[in-house]
């Protein structure tokens, strides 16, 4: 069983425009059963946020916002840290852990993005395959 990064990943990753609405990446994050979009910036110089099922709780649901009205750009966090497909889960798992964070975007070494892992893909993993060999 391989504990990296690119086995466990979900490709592809969802961008949206930082001006598309707040209703826009929802309805898409529903769609795929997803919990997280990524924004694309700049076109120029690559440069990404994220929008999280958390993002869309605490600002736009605790704020009162309608999200029709809103754009991604106004509660989307960044700028990101991303993931090496490489990484053991065990790294991916205490670099989330340490940055507080629950989705990680996977990019290559030219720095496309080429997926991305969550805790929830890392519970999946555990939970599908274990950790390693038991020991009775």
């Amino acid at each position: 069983m391989l504990h990296t990064v690119r086995t466990w990943m979900s490709k592809p990753v969802v961008v949206v425009d930082p001006d598309s609405s707040v209703s826009y990446a929802m309805t898409l994050m529903r769609r795929r059963r997803i919990h997280s979009v990524i924004v694309n910036v700049s076109e120029d110089n690559p440069s990404y946020g994220i929008v999280t099922t958390t993002d869309i709780r605490d600002k736009i649901a605790a704020a009162d916002r309608n999200p029709a009205e809103t754009a991604v750009r106004e509660v989307m966090s960044g700028p990101l840290i991303l993931a090496k497909p490489e990484w053991t889960l065990k790294e991916c798992s205490q670099f989330m852990q340490k940055h507080n964070i629950h989705h990680l975007p996977v990019a290559d070494e030219n720095g496309t993005l080429v997926g991305m892992i969550s805790a929830t893909d890392i519970f999946i993993a555990v939970e599908e395959s274990g950790w390693g060999e038991s020991k009775k």
